[in-house]
């Protein structure tokens, strides 16, 4: 740098102009699906946690058995082959 120069940044542009601010069609959808990808996220982590704190609260009291006729729990019916 010379003396009597004054240091300007070069990241302002110079004068009264303002950067074109306005995004495109394909930057606002991009925007827009990140936002929901977020969201989901969100989602998630908040399900997975209350799976953790509480993980038999989201099992059913039934088990599989419980509609079978004629057979007891465990059994399996081979007859048709």
């Amino acid at each position: 740098m010379m003396d009597g120069e004054i240091f300007t940044a070069t990241l302002v542009p110079p004068g009264n102009t303002t950067p074109n601010s306005s995004m495109t069609l394909e930057q606002k959808t991009t925007f827009a699906f990140v936002i929901l990808l977020f969201i989901f996220l969100g989602i998630l982590i908040v399900r997975c946690f209350r799976i953790l704190l509480d993980p038999y609260q989201s099992m059913p009291t039934s088990t599989w058995g419980d509609g079978l006729d004629g057979l007891e729990k465990g059994q399996f019916d081979y007859t048709l082959a």
